[in-house]
């Protein structure tokens, strides 16, 4: 899968992205939220290498996306199939350098549209530490729903901590100009 935004290019990401996607992920204040800790030298082959495989959304397959600006990849955008029929999760990261730009957005809400529109999935979704108020403004800005909050119910990182989920249907996408 591969779109584009008006400033933005969506695609499956290839070798030559290592870098700036590390540069995402050598981050504390990025990964503090993800369930992950920080990329290391060490690990960012590893890691990366999972991004290359994941080219095609199935129910077995997770789809990773990179988001590029001019020739720089600025985010990372992933789509997995939940076990509830036609529902995927979504999950983004995005480069500091890229907050505050209005990419997210439009990064998120077109692969929104683009999964209800061409893989007519029915509903949409976003897990969340309750924490990342950057992500729940995004999901907000996008059209979603917040429909939950647990207190206390992950174990992340060696402490408890609050999830959101937020929800979206093909009919919440409509009602937004």
């Amino acid at each position: 899968m591969e779109f584009s935004t008006e400033r933005l290019t969506i695609r499956p990401f290839n070798r030559n992205d290592l870098q700036d996607v590390f540069t995402i992920y050598n981050n504390d204040d990025t990964c503090k939220y993800l369930l992950h800790d920080k990329w290391t030298h060490e690990n960012m082959h590893e890691r990366f290498n999972k991004k290359l495989e994941n080219r095609v959304l199935t129910k077995e397959t997770n789809l990773s996306l990179a988001v590029v600006n001019d020739t720089k990849v600025i985010g990372d955008l992933s789509v997995w199939y939940t076990d509830m029929k036609d529902t995927v999760e979504i999950g983004y990261s995005f480069s500091n350098e890229a907050s505050g730009k209005g990419y997210a957005t439009e990064a998120v809400s077109s692969l929104v549209k683009k999964l209800f529109v061409d893989f007519a999935v029915h509903r949409i979704q976003a897990n969340l530490d309750a924490r990342n108020k950057a992500s729940q403004r995004l999901c907000e800005r996008i059209g979603m729903r917040k429909e939950a909050h647990f207190i206390q119910d992950f174990w992340n990182k060696g402490e408890w901590t609050d999830s959101i989920v937020y929800g979206m249907l093909f009919s919440d996408l409509k009602l937004r100009k």
